[in-house]
C-alpha cells in the first residue's frame, strides 16, 4: 500500500512532449506517488519510471523509499520498499552491484533468474528480454534509459561521472546492438551543473579525449569546477549517434523533499529507474 505522500505531477517538470505510457502516470497520480514517468520517444512496447525518496517506509535520512544496495540483505524497510516498487512491475528487475565502471551485463533467458538472485558486478543492463525489468540505482548519478525504436531491445545505464568518462553510455549502446539512430535516450534525475563540485581530475578525465567537453565545466574555485553531468551524457550520446534524447532537469541535489542526493548528505538512500519492454 501507497504511503499519504501528497501526489505531485509525474511527468518531467518541463517534458520535451507527452508522457510516453500516461496510464502509468495515472496510476501512480491516483495512488498518490509523485514517481516520474518518462515523457520521451520510446515505443508504446517500452515502459519505464523512476521512484523518488518518497513511497516507502524507510526512517531517518534515508527515509522513505529507500531501495537499497545491490541485494535487500537484512533491512525490511528495504524488503517492502523494493515489493512496493515491483507492484507496478511484470516481474522481478535485475539489480546491479554498481562500482562506477563500464561493464553491461545482457540479461537473456538463459541468465535472468540467476542474475536476479546475485546481483552482477556491472554498471548497465542490456535485454531483447520480454518482461523483464532492468534496475539502476541512483543519488545524484543519471540514470541513462534507452530503447531501440521498433522496441525490441532496452538498456539501462547508471552514469556518474566516472562511468561517463569511462564509456559506459558507449558500452550500452554497443551491447545493445542496435544502430545508434534506431535508439531513444531518456536521462532521469541527476544533480545539476550549479550543484556538481568537482576537481580538475574530473575537468581532465573528460578534456583528454574530447576537449569540447571543457565546456561543460565553469570555474568555482582554485582548482574546483562545477560540472554539468547532463551536458556531458548528452554530448556522449551525440557523439555516439543518438539523435533522440530526452531530459529530466530535476536536481537530486536540490530538492531535498523529493530526491536523495549523496553530495548533499553523505550516507543517504537510493531511488530507482527501472525499464521493460512487452513482446507485443
Amino acid at each position: 500500500m501507497a504511503d499519504a505522500t501528497p501526489a505531485r505531477a509525474t511527468a518531467d517538470a518541463t517534458p520535451p512532449r507527452a508522457i510516453a505510457d500516461a496510464a502509468l502516470a495515472a496510476r501512480f497520480a491516483a495512488r498518490r506517488l509523485d514517481w516520474i514517468v518518462p515523457a520521451w520517444r520510446a515505443p508504446a512496447r517500452v515502459h519505464a519510471f523512476a521512484t523518488t525518496r518518497n513511497g516507502g517506509v524507510s526512517q531517518g535520512t534515508s527515509a522513505s523509499l529507500d531501495v537499497g544496495g545491490a541485494r535487500e540483505g537484512d533491512d525490511p524497510a528495504i524488503a517492502e520498499n523494493r515489493r512496493r516498487v515491483g507492484e507496478w512491475l511484470p516481474a522481478p528487475p535485475v539489480w546491479l552491484e554498481q562500482v562506477h565502471g563500464a561493464d553491461v551485463v545482457e540479461v537473456g533467458r538463459g541468465n535472468v533468474d540467476a542474475l536476479r538472485n546475485a546481483p552482477p558486478r556491472a554498471d548497465a543492463l542490456v535485454t531483447r528480454l520480454a518482461g523483464s525489468p532492468l534496475a539502476i540505482r541512483v543519488a545524484d548519478c543519471i540514470p541513462v534509459l534507452l530503447a531501440a525504436r521498433d522496441g525490441g531491445a532496452i538498456g539501462a545505464a547508471h552514469a556518474g561521472w566516472r562511468g561517463l568518462a569511462g564509456g559506459v553510455v558507449e558500452a550500452t549502446l554497443d551491447a545493445m546492438r542496435v544502430k545508434p539512430p534506431d535508439i531513444v535516450a531518456w536521462l532521469g534525475p541527476a544533480i545539476g551543473a550549479t550543484a556538481f563540485e568537482v576537481g580538475d581530475d574530473v575537468r581532465d578525465a573528460f578534456a583528454a579525449d574530447d576537449a569540447g567537453a571543457a565546456a561543460h565545466f565553469v570555474r568555482h574555485r582554485e582548482g574546483k569546477w562545477l560540472c554539468d553531468l547532463r551536458a556531458l551524457a548528452q554530448r556522449r550520446l551525440a557523439a555516439a549517434g543518438v539523435t533522440a534524447v530526452d531530459v529530466v532537469t530535476a536536481c537530486t541535489h536540490g530538492d531535498r523533499a523529493r530526491f536523495f542526493s549523496y553530495r548533499r548528505d553523505g550516507p543517504t538512500g537510493r531511488m530507482a529507474a527501472l525499464i521493460w519492454r512487452d513482446d507485443r
